[in-house]
Order: structure tokens, then C-alpha cells, then sequence
């Protein structure tokens, strides 16, 4: 290689060694191909000196000034590199180069996140938001390729909360609020609130996912109530030219099996994806105490996706998903055996879900763009225990027409939506049936005020019927003091309407909960700021990577809502005469030398209930959490991860403290041009809750199910092939 490199040096002008036409030649190369990159910026900086490699990764650059200079290398999905030359380094002309570029992954600068509705990369936005996608995201489907817990979970500052002991059904909770503060979206539609809620983060396989796009702390400007704690944007893959086949097959120990397909191809007036999955579990208990861990479930899954370009200005994009599961947990010996005595503990959830996505974006003139959105969702649950049964149905809507203006130094979000929300239950005499119907206005502004300093601003007023007006201003604010270092502080308001969806329903399975009352309950609003800090350095020659992230969190929410018991076994809803606030903070430290990569996080997190000047723990909290992941990545060839987890011991409603606990990984994969095979050993240490705690108080038949705070399903292998055609 060293020869070849010689070579092509060679070639570019060797005998040519004037000062006057002084020029510095530039060969820039993959360093694990060791092929040319062409596209690639190399850039004098301080200067405007600058030029693009060509189809030999060669680029060249003229009339260098005197002095030593710094030239920066860079290219989407490659990390930056900056060159320093002394000027006696380069006084013969040309001046030759070669420079290596090391593949990105993660946090690129140059994506371009959608959550904000902005052309601008990640670089440039004032809004702290956090990409999972490439091979984070790649690793994270080895480990749960039927749904998505492991893929938000082992993220810091995020928990997935467990809501039902055998069932598994749970939420998200980010910077420690409940599930209900997060938004949970879909290509931006709100597909998964309300009675979905308990099962969503079940019933989403990743395999169709192109990236995750998370932002903590209040989001409501552009998406309304309930994005107090934060939002979640699941993105989907989009059709490409060179199209995409591919299919994945995985097994566990504990009786599980996934099997999707995802297909995606495009040409200039057309373009399609379809995605299908069927995901199964046998019952598993590996305590065995008698109860399901792993519940007894088949889902399936199809989302069919059509996109229209009939200009080169226009887009017409609709989609379909069907989703139906049956899931079962409980009592073992029921579970195996449908024919046992029925009084034996269960709990069955039977869900469908049908809806529909469409948008039609059209450009005007090269800055402007209006955009047309609607979604129709219908989702049917039934929840039945040996004691009691929940059956409603849901009926959603979301439409929204927004207009987008985008310059160098300002962007411009205007738009107005309408949301309604119609809960139904079926042969049920409880008065718990509601609709919501809300009517928002927005404006989003992106101001470079200078190259260091960005500013974004936002305005919503909604219209919630039945419950009032709730204004919604928003401030962030980007300050790039260099390459290096960065800092974000941003701050909004926000609100949630009450509903009887929430983690403590889900854990009660809706028995004996009264309904929400108008007259009675009210809005909960809140405020929250976050503050965060970004350094990244090179050091030994650019050898080794490190980049630094720490943010600082706050959030107040005012009359939360809250489960109240009215006498036995009987409850209703109360926005308590108090508040509920978290505070914390985030430490995220990135190391990368060669193929290895090490991601060390830290969260630590404060939150309290104060009511009536009596002040209490927010339970199933754990004030300290550490996550570390040690990546080995062989390009095309080998992945190879360890992963370490520990949660500090969490205050619990009953007023017991659970245990303290760590969760160790292990995952390796063996990639070829069109195959991959892939095991992973989860949560090897077998750490779980009924190894050092109980789950359950009162006889096996009439279980009364303690709050979970640690895994049931301990250690689980898993294992499978990739196959992309």
C-alpha cells in the first residue's frame, strides 16, 4: 500500500518544485479500505482557501499563504481530521499529503435531524438532540429485534419502566418523570399516547427503523402537550435508488422467535417500502415461582408505503400499519395448559392496531417549503385478568399544515394542528369514556445571529376543550465558542391533559379506577431547562478520539396527577395541591482509538413529589446510573461489544427501598458482503428482582404484584442471521 500511495504522489507532479506556483496536494483515503474518497472538503481554515477531492481522492489547493496553516478534512459518515503543517514543512511545491479519514458512527455533525424540521445538520442546531442510528443502532436490533425497550433503555438519562409483573408491559420514563411526559412519535405522527401507551414500546420491531432521534426536556413548540419529559422520534427508512432487500431471523433460549423483512426501492416517479414481522415467545419463568417472566405472545406486523414524486418540488408520502398481538402471562401452569382450573392468575392483553400516515410536502422556489400532514389511528385493546376485564377503543386523529423557510441565517416553522383523541369502552359500566380535542398554533425561529452564537425561538397557543388555553414559549440558545467546544441552554413550557392512562392504571390493570372528571381535574403544566456542555479533542496524532458531554437538568410540574385511594380497592384521579419536580445531571464520555470505541454515561437524578409542605421520593428513581459500552468494530468484517449497567438501589410507593443492581452484555457478530450472524448473551450476571427481591405479596391464585424496579427475564442468549440482498 505504502508503494501505492508513493505511486499516486508521484503522479501528481513530482518535478515541479517552484515555490512561486506553490500548491499543496491532498490524497485523502479510508483508512480501513485504504481506497481514495472523492467528495471529500479539504479546508484551509482561517482562509478560503479550499477544494473538493476528485474521483482519485486527490484535491488540490492554490496560492498557500505564507506561515505555518491548518487544513480540516471532511466528508459525511467520516470524522473530521484537521492537518497542521509548519511552513518549512511545505516550501517545496506541491507540497504532498496523504491523509487517512476513520469512518464516523454515532453523533455526526452532518446529519440532518428531522425532529426539528430545519435543514440544518446537528452542528447548527440550538436544540440538544440525541441520534442512535449506523451501528449503535445496528447492535441495539441484535440485541431485541422484536421491539424497541433495549434500543431506548440503554440510553443515559432514559428508563424503561416495567408496568406489569407478567406481562412486561412498560414505558418510558426520561430524566425520571413518568411515561405519559414522553412523546412517543412515528415520522413525527403521534401514534402510540392514550390506551396504547402500555404496549407501545412492545409492538415496534426496529428492523425498519433508519435512525432515533431523542430530545429531553420540553418540546413543545412544534409538538404540542405531552413533550414535558421529552419526545422520541422513530424514523423509518425511505425508499433509495440502489433499493434494499433484507431479512433477519432470531431465536432465544427463553422460547422467543422474530422473523422480518423490510424491502425499499425508488426511481424518479415512484418509490415503495414494505416491512413485515411476526414475533413470538413461549411463556418463561426462570425463577420459577410460578409466574411468567416472558409472557406467551404472537404479534404481527405489516406497514406497507407508498411515495410519489411527481416533481422535483413535490412529495407525496402515504403509509398503512397493521399491528395485531396476543399476549398472555400469568400463572405457568395455566399457561402451558389452557385447560386448567380457571381460577388461576392470568393477564391477557389483545390489541389491534390500524392506521394511516400521509404528507404531501411541495417546495417554493428554493427556501420554502409547506407541508401537509394527517393521521388516523384505531387502536382495540382488551385487558382481561380471572378477576376483571378492561375493553375500549381508541380513535385518533392528527392533522397539521405547517410552512417552512429556510436561509443561511434564518429558518422560519409556521404552522396549525388539530388533534382529537376518542376513548370508548366496550360493555363496561364505568364512566370513563372521554374526548379530547385540541386546536394549536406555532412559530419556530432559527437566528445565526453570528458564527458563534444561534438562536431558537418558539411560540404555541393550544385550545384544549374542556380544560382551556395553554401558551407554550420556548428559548434556546447555541454558543460554538470553536471545533471544540460548544454549549446549549434552552428552556420551555409545556402541559399535559389528563386521561387514565398512566403507569399506575397500567399496574392496576384499570380495576376499580374511577374516571377523569372536567369539573374536577385540570391541566398539569410545567416548565424545564436543560444546560449542556460539549468538548472533543484529538490527541497522539489523531490516534485517539474524545469527546465529552454534560448537561445539566431541571423540570417542574405543577398539580400533577396523581392515583388517590377512596376506599378499598377504589381510586380516582387528583391533581394533588403541590408540585413534583426533577433535577439532575448527564455525563456522556466517547473514546475512540482505531476500531475500539468505549461510551461511558452517568445520570444522576433527584426526583420528589411535595405536597401540603410534605416533601417525598418520585418512587422507582434511582438517584445514580452508569452505563459503559466497549465497542470493537473490524469494517465489514467483525462486531464485538460488552456492555456494563448498574442502577442504584430506588424508593418504592409502599415505602421500601429495592435493591441495588449491575446488567453485563455481550454481543458478537460476523458480517460477509450479504450475510451476518450474530449471538448475544443479555444480562449474563442474571441480574433480576426475584433473585433478591419479591415481586408479589398474597397466594399464587390472587397475587398482589409489587412494584418492579430490576429485570424478571434475567439471563437470556439470543441469537440469529442478517441477510441483505
Amino acid at each position: 500500500m505504502i508503494l501505492r500511495i508513493i505511486g499516486v504522489l508521484l503522479l501528481l507532479g513530482v518535478t515541479n518544485f517552484t515555490v512561486a506556483q506553490q500548491e499543496i496536494h491532498v490524497l485523502v483515503l479510508d483508512e480501513h479500505s485504504e481506497q481514495p474518497i472523492p467528495g471529500a472538503t479539504v479546508q484551509m481554515l482561517r482562509t478560503q482557501i479550499g477544494a473538493v477531492t476528485d474521483q482519485d481522492g486527490v484535491a488540490v489547493l492554490n496560492r498557500i499563504p505564507s506561515g505555518n496553516i491548518t487544513l480540516r478534512i471532511s466528508l459525511i459518515g467520516f470524522e473530521k481530521k484537521e492537518l497542521n503543517l509548519k511552513e518549512e514543512d511545505i516550501l517545496i511545491s506541491p507540497y504532498q499529503v496523504a491523509v487517512y479519514l476513520h469512518e464516523a458512527h454515532g453523533d455526526l455533525e452532518e446529519v440532518v435531524i428531522s425532529s426539528t424540521r430545519s435543514s440544518r445538520t446537528i452542528a447548527d442546531i440550538p436544540t440538544r438532540v440525541e441520534f442512535i442510528a449506523g451501528e449503535e443502532l445496528d447492535e441495539k436490533v441484535n440485541m431485541k429485534p422484536g421491539d424497541i425497550r433495549v434500543l431506548l433503555s440503554e440510553s443515559t438519562g432514559i428508563m424503561v419502566q416495567t408496568t406489569s409483573a407478567t406481562s412486561a408491559n412498560a414505558s418510558i420514563r426520561i430524566q425520571g418523570l413518568d411515561g405519559r411526559y414522553t412523546q412517543l412519535l412515528r415520522d413525527g405522527f403521534p401514534l402510540y399516547s392514550g390506551a396504547a401507551s402500555g404496549l407501545s414500546l412492545l409492538q415496534i420491531p426496529p428492523l425498519d427503523l433508519q435512525q432515533v432521534e431523542v430530545i429531553k426536556g420540553s418540546s413543545s413548540t412544534l409538538y404540542g402537550g405531552g413533550a414535558i419529559a421529552g419526545l422520541v422520534n422513530l424514523i423509518s427508512k425511505r425508499p433509495t435508488q440502489e433499493g434494499e432487500l433484507s431479512f433477519l431471523l432470531n431465536g432465544t433460549n427463553a422460547g422467543g422467535f422474530d422473523a422480518s423483512t423490510f424491502y425499499g426501492k425508488r426511481n424518479d416517479k415512484w418509490g415503495t417500502t414494505l416491512f413485515a414481522a411476526f414475533n413470538t415467545n413461549q411463556p418463561y419463568d426462570p425463577a420459577g415461582i410460578g409466574l411468567s417472566a416472558i409472557p406467551k405472545f404472537n404479534r404481527f406486523t405489516f406497514n406497507p408505503r407508498l411515495f410519489v414524486y411527481p416533481t422535483s418540488q413535490t412529495e407525496i408520502d402515504f403509509g398503512l400499519n397493521f399491528n395485531y398481538e396476543d399476549r398472555k402471562g400469568g400463572n405457568m401452569v395455566l399457561l402451558r395448559n389452557e385447560s386448567s382450573a380457571s381460577n388461576l392468575f392470568f393477564e391477557n392483553n389483545e390489541s389491534g392496531r390500524i392506521s394511516s400516515q400521509f404528507s404531501l410536502s411541495h417546495s417554493v422556489g428554493e427556501h420554502k417549503k409547506w407541508v401537509v400532514k394527517n393521521a388516523v389511528n384505531y387502536f382495540e385493546r382488551t385487558l382481561t385478568t380471572n378477576a376483571f376485564t378492561f375493553d375500549g377503543a381508541q380513535l385518533s386523529s392528527f392533522t397539521e399544515l405547517n410552512h417552512q423557510i429556510n436561509h443561511d441565517q434564518m429558518d422560519w416553522v409556521l404552522g396549525a394542528n388539530l388533534w382529537t383523541e376518542r376513548f370508548e369502552e366496550i360493555n363496561s359500566s364505568s364512566d370513563r369514556d372521554y374526548n379530547l380535542t385540541t386546536v394549536g398554533v406555532f412559530a419556530q425561529n432559527t437566528w445565526s445571529l453570528n458564527p458563534s452564537w444561534i438562536l431558537e425561538s418558539g411560540l404555541r397557543s393550544d385550545y384544549v376543550v374542556e380544560y382551556g388555553w395553554a401558551v407554550l414559549p420556548r428559548l434556546a440558545l447555541l454558543w460554538k465558542q470553536s471545533e471544540r467546544f460548544s454549549s446549549r441552554l434552552g428552556g420551555g413550557l409545556g402541559y399535559k391533559a389528563p386521561t387514565i392512562f398512566t403507569e399506575e392504571s397500567e399496574r392496576l390493570q384499570y380495576r376499580n379506577i374511577q374516571g377523569i372528571d372536567p369539573d374536577r381535574n385540570v391541566l398539569e403544566k410545567s416548565y424545564g431547562v436543560n444546560w449542556d456542555f460539549n468538548f472533543r479533542q484529538s490527541l497522539f496524532d489523531d490516534k485517539l478520539f474524545v469527546s465529552i458531554n454534560h448537561m445539566f437538568f431541571y423540570t417542574y410540574l405543577d398539580r400533577p396527577l396523581f392515583l388517590e385511594p377512596l376506599a378499598v380497592s377504589s381510586f380516582r384521579f387528583v391533581n394533588i395541591e403541590g408540585y413534583s419536580d426533577t433535577k439532575g445531571v448527564e455525563t456522556n464520555v466517547k473514546w475512540e482509538w482505531k476500531d475500539f470505541k468505549w461510551f461511558m454515561g452517568y445520570t444522576y437524578t433527584h426526583a420528589r413529589i411535595v405536597e401540603e409542605n410534605q416533601v417525598r421520593e418520585n418512587p422507582l428513581t434511582p438517584r445514580h446510573r452508569i452505563n459503559s459500552v466497549l465497542f470493537y468494530e473490524v469494517h465489514n468484517k467483525w462486531k464485538v461489544g460488552w456492555e456494563s449497567y448498574y442502577f442504584s438501589a430506588q424508593q418504592l410507593s409502599d415505602g421500601s427501598v429495592g435493591k441495588s443492581y449491575w446488567i453485563m452484555g455481550f454481543m458478537a457478530e460476523k458480517i460477509w458482503e450479504h450475510v451476518s450472524v450474530y449471538i448475544n448473551f443479555e444480562n449474563f450476571l442474571d441480574a433480576r428482582q426475584t433473585r433478591f427481591d419479591s415481586i408479589f405479596t398474597g397466594r399464587l391464585d390472587q397475587p398482589n404484584f409489587r412494584e418492579i424496579y430490576a429485570p424478571l427475564d434475567g439471563f437470556v442468549i439470543n441469537g440469529g442471521v442478517k441477510i441483505r440482498i
